[in-house]
C-alpha cells in the first residue's frame, strides 16, 4: 500500500493562526465601517454615491479575499456590512431613519449582498500542488 496523501475533506479542521484570526476580525470591522458609510454616502448623491458605495463593499470583499488568500477573507468583510446595514434599516421610535424606502436604498441593499457572494465566489483558492492533482494520473 502506498503513502497516498489525506483527502481534504477527511483531515481534521485546523484553528485559524493569531494573525489570520485578527485578519478576520479587522477585516470584519472594515466591513461594518464601509457599510455604514455606504449606507450614508447612497443617498447623499444618488447616482454616483451608488456606485461609490459598491464599489467599495467590492474592493473590501476582494480585497480580504487576496489578503487572506482565500474566501474567508471576502465573508469576513461581508458579514460586518451585512451586520451594519441590517442594524441601520431599523428605524427609531422617533420616526428617524437611514434608509428611504425608493429604488436606490432597495439596490444598495440587494447589490451589496449579490456583490459579496460573488466576491466570495470568485476568490482565489488555494490549489493543490504535485503530480497528482490531474485526473488519470
Amino acid at each position: 500500500m502506498k503513502n497516498e496523501p489525506t483527502p481534504l475533506l477527511a483531515q481534521p479542521l485546523a484553528l485559524p493562526s493569531l494573525g489570520r484570526a485578527a485578519l478576520y476580525v479587522g477585516l470584519f470591522v472594515l466591513g461594518a465601517v464601509v457599510g455604514a458609510a455606504g449606507a450614508l454616502v447612497q443617498s447623499a448623491w444618488f447616482p454616483l454615491g451608488l456606485l461609490l458605495a459598491l464599489a467599495g463593499e467590492v474592493g473590501l470583499c476582494f480585497g480580504g479575499a487576496l489578503a487572506a488568500r482565500g474566501r474567508a477573507g471576502a465573508v469576513a468583510p461581508a458579514a460586518g456590512w451585512m451586520l451594519a446595514v441590517i442594524l441601520l434599516t431599523t428605524s427609531r421610535p422617533e420616526g428617524d431613519f437611514v434608509f428611504a424606502s425608493d429604488g436606490g436604498s432597495y439596490i444598495f441593499l440587494l447589490g451589496g449582498m449579490a456583490a459579496a457572494v460573488m466576491c466570495a465566489t470568485l476568490a482565489p483558492t488555494r490549489q493543490p500542488d504535485g503530480g497528482q492533482v490531474r485526473l488519470g494520473k
